[in-house]
């Protein structure tokens, strides 16, 4: 059988998700307790790898077993393997050609930026960090020049192996955090996003917020082709993972329902 799992983790601790020789990562601790479940060793595979320092809200994950074992169940049992910085919050059974990664039609990232001098040493690890001048309606502006179809060569690493950089972001959206008003939130649809992407997007923003450059220019950058345009990236520690949406509405109902109760 095929299995889903939705899950949540504080990248804090990790050198990103995926598997790397050496190093602390979420999916070996996440195969680590499905091999104690198994007997043996078991692949999961991810919707898509989060960076050193990143988080996730809402990750999603398979895995094939010959286990009989019901969802909730799974949820349990891998649960009791894993440190507490992750956790399976949901299980599902899936049809078999089901695949998180290549059937996945949209992802939701959030970025918090945290504006001040210092940060509060409790959001540290949560928030990335822009000491002076940030005008959030200026900010604002630059949205609209990121929306639709891009070449977003500009706006992404270097070292991405990736040849078509060509994709589309449906809905981008900067706002001040409701609790805490040192806290802009950059929430960012796409169906998919190069590597280091949006902590790229985030950093030109930046520049427009603190009067480097004008919106307008963000077009020009667009037009270069070559990652020197844009902005710096990003601190990690801001982004997360937010949601997975797939052309299948089984699996779509099982993720908003399991993130609904983890606002």
């Amino acid at each position: 059988m095929r299995v889903v799992l939705l899950c949540r983790y504080d990248g804090s601790g990790y050198h990103g998700f995926q598997i790397q020789p050496n190093n602390n990562t979420v999916q070996a601790e996440i195969e680590q307790s499905l091999k104690k479940i198994h007997k043996k060793d078991v692949r999961i595979y991810m919707s898509g790898r989060t960076d050193s320092k990143v988080h996730a809200y809402g990750q999603v994950l398979h895995f094939d077993s010959d286990l009989n074992i019901s969802s909730e169940a799974w949820k349990r049992a891998i649960n009791a393997n894993l440190p507490k910085d992750i956790r399976i919050v949901s299980a599902m059974l899936a049809d078999n050609d089901f695949h998180v990664r290549y059937d996945s039609v949209k992802k939701t990232y959030l970025y918090k930026l945290y504006i001040g001098k210092e940060v509060d040493p409790l959001l540290i690890n949560y928030v990335g960090h822009q000491p002076f001048n940030f005008d959030l309606e200026k900010a604002q502006s630059t949205i609209q020049y990121f929306l639709g179809e891009h070449d977003f060569t500009s706006f992404c690493s270097k070292n991405s192996s990736v040849e078509d950089k060509i994709r589309t972001v449906y809905d981008f959206s900067i706002e001040r955090d409701s609790l805490n008003d040192n806290i802009i939130n950059f929430e960012i649809t796409g169906n998919g996003f190069l590597y280091n992407m949006v902590r790229i997007i985030v950093g030109t923003v930046i520049n427009v917020a603190n009067g480097k450059y004008e919106a307008e220019y963000i077009e020009e950058i667009f037009k270069k082709q070559d990652r020197q345009f844009a902005g710096a990236r990003a601190d990690a520690q801001g982004l997360y993972l937010k949601c997975v949406e797939y052309n299948n509405e089984v699996v779509n109902r099982f993720i908003k329902n399991a993130l609904k109760y983890y606002k």
